[in-house]
């Protein structure tokens, strides 16, 4: 499953990300991860939780953002949550591209049994709607 939380700069998704996150936390039989551009939530989130900045792997560009988030699923079956935060800011604001980017991610999330949350930084109504076949408005 993917959920997106989608909303313009300040509106409070990144707050909504760390509280659900730290719910997933306290839920999971397994691993939660949090992807994020720069260590801005280390302090945020429970110490359980797997912090990755993609700034230090070099990610850029939708391409290299799914190899890693498969790299992290094949590499741990334990993986029942992923977090993704400034979601445009990694794979880039081409919305084509993020819909594209969406329907792999779906099927990854379905492959691996894993569920998926990614903060859009954008007005609802800018998405093409083909972003919605594979994922939901939280």
């Amino acid at each position: 499953m993917i959920q997106l939380i989608i909303g313009k700069k300040g509106s409070g998704k990144t707050k909504r990300l760390i509280d659900a996150v730290n719910g997933a936390m306290e839920r999971s039989n397994g691993n939660v991860v949090c992807v994020e551009q720069g260590p801005a939530l280390t302090y945020d989130l429970s110490h359980k939780v797997r912090l990755v900045d993609t700034t230090v792997y070099g990610i850029a560009g939708y391409d290299a953002f799914y190899g890693l988030l498969a790299g992290i699923c094949a590499g741990n079956f334990d993986v029942t949550d992923i977090f993704v935060d400034a979601t445009l800011r990694i794979g880039g604001r081409d919305y084509k591209l993020l819909s594209d980017f969406m329907a792999q991610v779906a099927k990854l999330s379905k492959a691996a049994e894993t569920n998926f949350t990614f903060t859009v930084s954008c007005d609802e109504s800018e998405l093409p709607a083909s972003v919605f076949e594979s994922a939901e408005k939280l």
